[in-house]
């Protein structure tokens, strides 16, 4: 502070992204525990009315799911220490949700076995999902894995009523998000969900020995590309039209990549956005979809 310019500096309560303030404009510098950092500009945002589209976080905003895909990071720990008695701490909870699988991944390694490899713990994750998600499909997996957020049926429609744009976005990799949006979608008996949200972007395929994978590891939230690409690429709405946007998320990471897309965010409570110190980030801050309902008509 007081070099180069800069005014203050700011940071989320994880420290996951430092906040840079000039006279002029803000920058936002995203660490990663990958070795990829970047900075973003941070935009000015704002509501404005009529919302033209909506922005829906999967795990925690739209489906119940954030304890099975922590227990999984637990299960692939427990795998690299050889101890299936190991269990992650509560200080643990905002480094191993909102981010990508080898975010997660590296944040264990670094804190319980420094000897081991993203590379050795990818294999056990994919070994432990793989087996999961196919005794659930299979009606015999763990009981409640996926459940539909309280009230979202409602939500969905009353936003398709209002002619509002649905955008669903997901740091997880396509093969751990579709049983998820399936499952949701079945037990709201509202269809195929491909053909009812208007665009549906998730961190694409794992890259694995014998298979091409594409890019998502790298670039998830807290970064802003999932959500810019679901509005200007998906639904076709301009950054000049950004404050007629907004983001809904329960992570202090999925609130920064709203805000770093130039989107306004509104917070949704039951995940870490106030453990991850980005409450100030959020224009709104609710403790259910129905109360996120008002502020968009």
């Amino acid at each position: 502070v007081g070099r180069d310019g800069v005014c203050a500096i700011a940071a989320t309560g994880d420290r996951k992204v430092e906040f840079i303030a000039f006279a002029d404009r803000t920058l936002a510098y995203v660490h990663s525990a990958m070795g990829y950092p970047a900075y973003y500009p941070v935009h000015p945002v704002r509501v404005e009315k009529p919302v033209a589209a909506v922005l829906m976080d999967l795990d925690g905003t739209s489906v119940h799911s954030e304890a099975f895909w922590v227990w999984i990071i637990e299960m692939s720990t427990a795998s690299l220490l050889g101890n299936p008695r190991f269990q992650l701490e509560e200080a643990d909870l905002p480094y191993v949700s909102g981010h990508s699988v080898s975010e997660h991944l590296q944040y264990c390694i670094r804190k319980y076995c420094p000897d081991k490899t993203v590379e050795e713990a990818r294999r056990y994750y994919f070994e432990h999902t793989e087996r999961e998600l196919r005794a659930i499909l299979e009606g015999h997996g763990r009981t409640g894995a996926f459940t539909p957020a309280p009230g979202l049926k409602e939500f969905l429609l009353e936003l398709k009523g209002m002619g509002v744009k649905i955008g669903l976005v997901t740091s997880g990799l396509y093969e751990k998000a579709w049983p998820e949006m399936l499952s949701a979608f079945q037990a709201m008996d509202l269809g195929d969900p491909r053909e009812f949200y208007d665009a549906i972007i998730t961190a694409g395929f794992p890259l694995r020995r014998g298979a091409p994978g594409t890019l998502g590891e790298l670039a998830p939230k807290p970064h802003p590309w999932l959500y810019a690409e679901t509005c200007r690429v998906g639904l076709g709405i301009d950054f000049a039209r950004r404050h007629h946007v907004v983001g809904l998320e329960d992570s202090a990471a999925g609130v920064c990549a709203i805000r770093l897309a130039g989107f306004a965010a509104i917070g949704v409570a039951g995940g870490n956005i106030v453990q991850g110190g980005a409450r100030g980030l959020c224009c709104h801050y609710c403790d259910n979809l129905a109360d996120v309902l008002p502020l968009l008509k």
